[in-house]
């Protein structure tokens, strides 16, 4: 994962935006991890896994209540 600062970051967005389409960019402030940036079909992705890991730890519970879809949505867009 290329890294680079939050300076450099703004200076060259547009750039780093293109560079995320393939891997995700770690961004930098004052030494530390601050963000990442990547592409929307990463994201997206990112979501889709924990929403399934979420209904197969809910599958895997013996707490069972009451179907709230509002709710689960509601998580899945967090």
């Amino acid at each position: 994962m290329k890294t680079v600062t939050a300076t450099d970051a703004q200076s060259h967005f547009g750039a780093l935006l293109m560079h995320a389409q393939g891997e995700p960019v770690a961004i930098t402030r004052h030494g530390k991890a601050a963000g990442v940036l990547l592409s929307a079909k990463d994201y997206q992705e990112l979501k889709l896994q924990a929403l399934r890991q979420a209904l197969i730890e809910g599958e895997e519970s013996e707490d069972v209540g009451p179907f709230n879809m509002k709710g689960i949505l509601a998580d899945a867009k967090q």
